[in-house]
Order: C-alpha cells, then sequence, then structure tokens
C-alpha cells in the first residue's frame, strides 16, 4: 500500500537517524513486534523495560511508513467528544477512554527526559471552537462533562476568544495538558532507546507469511524465520490489508508546513487548534517557526489520484489557515503532502488479540489521536504478554460488534 503523496517535512530535522540490520538467518524471541511506526516504537520501548526477549522488524526503513506523516498532535480529547462516548459507550467506558487517553499524553511527556534522541515534545494548551453558532450547546455540554469528571476546560465565549486570537469564534473550549511532537524524532527515538536496551531490530525485512502453532508463530522473511512465543503487529492502516476489520475506514487526508515565520499572529500559547465540524481542521506550530496546517479530509483514491489532488486540497489549507489568521496573507508552505488516514466508526481504536489469529497482539490506533493510543496500548499488551491482567483491553476488543461490556476501574 502507498501510503503517503507529496513532500514531508520530519527526515531534515534528523538528518542521521540510526540504521538497524536486515535480518538474515533464523531466530527465536518472546515477542515479535511487527511494523517499526509509532505503535512498534512504543510497544518496543516498553517490552524494553520489561526485559522481554523481544525483536523488531519493519519491510522498509524505521518511521518511513504512515507514522512519517503523523503531524504530531497529542490530546486527551478525542474526534469522538467525552459526550458522545458516554451517550454512546455508557458513562464508565466513556470516561474510561478519556482517562485511559489522559494517563497516555501524560506517560508521553515524560518521555524525553528518557531518551537519547530529542523527540521534541512539547506540552501544550489546545482550543477547540465552534465552527458555527448551532455547536455552541454541544460545547457547552461538553464542558460540563469535562469539568464532571476532573479533566481540564474552561468555557470561553466569544469575547475572550477574539481577545486571545486574531480571530472570532462564537465559542470555545481551552484545556491544558496536551502536546505536540516531531513524530519521526520520536519514533526514532524510542526504537533507538529500546535498542540499547536489547531489542533486536531489523530494517528492510518483510514478513512473506506466518505458521501459527500450539506454541507460537513463526515469522518467515526472505532471509531467515524468527520463531516467537507472541507477535504484536503494529502495521498502521496495512493492517486492513491483512485482517480487514469491519468497523474501520481508510480515507485520504492532508497536511502542510509553512516556511519559518519572523513572527507568530495573535495566537495564546501557541495552542493546539481545532474545530467542531466533522471532518474538522487542526492547526499547530513547530518549534523552528513554522505552522501545520491539516485536514480537508476526502474518500480513499488510488495513490495517483492522491497524488494529483495533494496540490489543490494543500491549498485550501493554506487559504483556510489565512481565513484565520489574516496577518499572515501571502504566507507559502514549504511541504505538502496527503496520506492514507484511519477511523473507526464507533470512535474507539482496535488493540488486543484476535480469536483468528492465535499468540498475536494488534495495535490500531486508528483516529486523530493515533500516537496516544500506541501509548495506551503498549502500555495494556506489555502488561498482558507479561501475565498481568488488564480488562480495559475489552473497551477495544476488535471483535467488537455492540456497546462494550462495562470495565473495571484503571489500574494504577
Amino acid at each position: 500500500m502507498k501510503l503517503i503523496s507529496g513532500q514531508l517535512p520530519w527526515e531534515n530535522t534528523l538528518l542521521h537517524p540510526p540504521v538497524y540490520p536486515v535480518l538474515d538467518g533464523d531466530i527465536t524471541c518472546d515477542c515479535l513486534i511487527v511494523g517499526g511506526g509509532m505503535g512498534g516504537a512504543m510497544m518496543s520501548y516498553r517490552m524494553s523495560l520489561s526485559g522481554a526477549d523481544t525483536v523488531l522488524i519493519d519491510k522498509r526503513a524505521v518511521g518511513s511508513g504512515s507514522s512519517h506523516a503523523n503531524t504530531g498532535l497529542l490530546q486527551i480529547a478525542n474526534d469522538k467528544s467525552l459526550t458522545a462516548c458516554i451517550n454512546t459507550f455508557g458513562e464508565e467506558n466513556g470516561v474510561l477512554f478519556y482517562k485511559l487517553c489522559q494517563q497516555g499524553v501524560r506517560a508521553i511527556l515524560d518521555l524525553p527526559a528518557k531518551l537519547e534522541i530529542d523527540p521534541q515534545i512539547i506540552e501544550r494548551s489546545s482550543l477547540l471552537y465552534a465552527s458555527v453558532p448551532e455547536d455552541v450547546p454541544a460545547l457547552k455540554q461538553e464542558h460540563e462533562n469535562l469539568i464532571r469528571h476532573g479533566f481540564d476546560s474552561e468555557f470561553w465565549e466569544e469575547d475572550k476568544v477574539r481577545s486571545h486570537y486574531s480571530f472570532s469564534k462564537p465559542a470555545a473550549l481551552f484545556s491544558r495538558g496536551d502536546a505536540e511532537t516531531n513524530p519521526f524524532r520520536t519514533v526514532h527515538s524510542l526504537i533507538d532507546k529500546a535498542y540499547s536496551g536489547g531489542v533486536r531490530v531489523y530494517e528492510h525485512t518483510e514478513a512473506l507469511n506466518y505458521e501459527y502453532s500450539a506454541d507460537g508463530v513463526v515469522c518467515h522473511t526472505a532471509n531467515g524465520r524468527i520463531y516467537a512465543k507472541n507477535v504484536v503487529f503494529a502495521m498502521g492502516y496495512e493492517t486492513q490489508e491483512m485482517k480487514k476489520d469491519r468497523g474501520a475506514e481508510l480515507i485520504n487526508t492532508y497536511a502542510i508546513m509553512t516556511k519559518p515565520l519572523t513572527s507568530f499572529p495573535k495566537w495564546h500559547e501557541q495552542s493546539l487548534l481545532w474545530e467542531t465540524a466533522r471532518p474538522y481542521l487542526y492547526f499547530r506550530t513547530t518549534p523552528d517557526g513554522r505552522i501545520i496546517a491539516g485536514g480537508k479530509d476526502e474518500q480513499l483514491t488510488s495513490p495517483e489520484r492522491r497524488d494529483i489532488r495533494v496540490l489543490s486540497q494543500c491549498q485550501r489549507l493554506l487559504e483556510e489557515l489565512v481565513a484565520l489568521f489574516p496577518e499572515l496573507q501571502g504566507i507559502e508552505a514549504e511541504y505538502s503532502w496527503g496520506a492514507v488516514f484511519g477511523s473507526t466508526r464507533d470512535g474507539l481504536p482496535y488493540m488486543g488479540p484476535h480469536p483468528e489469529y492465535p499468540h498475536c497482539y494488534f495495535i490500531e490506533g486508528y483516529g486523530g489521536n493515533g500516537t496516544v493510543y500506541s501509548m495506551i496500548a503498549a502500555e495494556l499488551l506489555a502488561d498482558t504478554l507479561a501475565g498481568k491482567q488488564r480488562p480495559e483491553l475489552e473497551l477495544f476488543s476488535l471483535t467488537r460488534t455492540a456497546k462494550p461490556a462495562p470495565s473495571p476501574a484503571i489500574q494504577a
């Protein structure tokens, strides 16, 4: 699957990333991780902390799949609001999901001090603004639910939004405790740390087929076999080529990164910005003085069609940015790209085992909060492989067809 079109910015921020060998020969391990993107990076790092004998493989270079197109917004809030989660899954599970996301963001914010390569993870506030006046009542209800369950949220009227930003919106929710990151550097920093902690990493090593038995899984590659007790598939959106999830949807999404600015417009705390409309636009800044804008999602097309659409869709994103911040008139995009993006119909990612794949677990962090979902999955699955029960996985079951069953309280 060709995942990305256009020109990406991230490689220029890490000119000499670590490189790893191609597998040559037969090996054994306790855990094989298939995929060197964000999910595999989080999982390999977490497994290195447990001391388990772990191998990670990627058919490409590490970090060059869909994670390479990631725009690096890390939020507690999700594409599906807390209110909608409560309405769909019940109050206990809806709040559990948001609490897990909160824990995930906090765990990610703790990473920089533990890694050798700076992942450029920066704590940020967020502004979720009403796209139209009709969205204000739902925004108020969301604020009330967030506050009632202990999440940070401030409801801002139109005049307060106007006083803190160049634009005016009918209302907004302002919150703290979110973050931004450089996804390319984050993937490399996590896998580099996992490698130094004993995880064996092989690039350009494609899994050709698998044999499942009562004792584990044999993964066949071009130059050797991997005998693993357990396998974690962290292949991102390409998982759908192996195992089609009825509740998963793939689309095309687009993003731009501007040339560096000499100064930012009126932009309170350089907060992450997004809106109530669906599909939504979003905006963030970068440490070197640029702006990222993303959105303009559309139906999945052929890679060739997406290659053509990058130019027009990214021009529209630039126009949306200038409409929000008129003082940026004349700003230019230095990088423009499109990519495959995955979501689920019920708004929850997939993670955990699947009955048709013995000794196997999946990380499918589909949705706008994929990096946070990868952190959640790594924690839950690493505990599971160590023999610790994590009933929260029921919430993200790959075989769910209805509302998830009530889950126990979050484990510390």
